[in-house]
């Protein structure tokens, strides 16, 4: 058995978890999420607590038994307090360019990468180096992070690149002069 899977999940005051045909919903101040149960996952929710059960012993409901279970914890604090991530640039000339609802980047390329933003995600300029992505869906924000970054990995000889706000990356020395 999990031992994620076997957690009890504690509902905060202001936040409403509800089960119905498979479905739990999650809903809070910042808004509702939704999340479909595989088969043999059941949830119970009695009394201001959820618990996850598995009801059978096959390997794929073991793995998403704690699955489940970290899913439902994840909407309940978007819910309540929303998930923010930070991410930098660093190179000459690299900037975040955020308008409405599309993300510019210039990263050294030849023309500027456009990026349409997430609905459910709000992108805030910190500087023109330094974004910072919020909203209540835990999964939905790494995801458009993760392709960010992925715009201009940070490279390992200078550290040009997107990287995580608070990432190190592991630096390289390069070539060294010869005798």
């Amino acid at each position: 058995m999990s031992r994620i899977g076997k957690r009890t999940i504690v509902i905060p005051e202001n936040v409403n978890v509800e089960v119905n045909n498979n479905i739990v919903t999650v809903k809070g101040p910042l808004g509702e999420l939704s999340l479909n149960l595989v088969k043999n996952i059941e949830v119970v929710v009695e009394d201001k607590t959820v618990t996850v059960k598995a009801l059978n012993d096959e390997k794929f409901t073991h793995a998403m038994h704690g699955t489940t279970n970290a899913n439902i914890m994840n909407m309940i604090v978007g819910v309540s307090e929303g998930y923010k991530k930070g991410l930098e640039i660093v190179g000459v000339g690299y900037k975040f360019s955020p308008q409405a609802d599309k993300l510019t980047i210039t990263a050294g390329y030849s023309h500027p990468v456009v990026m349409e933003v997430p609905k459910g995600i709000t992108v805030k300029a910190i500087s023109n180096t330094e974004i910072e992505l919020s909203g209540i869906d835990k999964e939905l924000i790494g995801e458009f992070a993760a392709n960010i970054r992925k715009v201009r990995k940070p490279e390992p000889y200078k550290g040009k690149g997107i990287k995580y706000k608070g990432e190190q990356i592991r630096r390289k020395e390069g070539k060294k002069a010869s005798k």
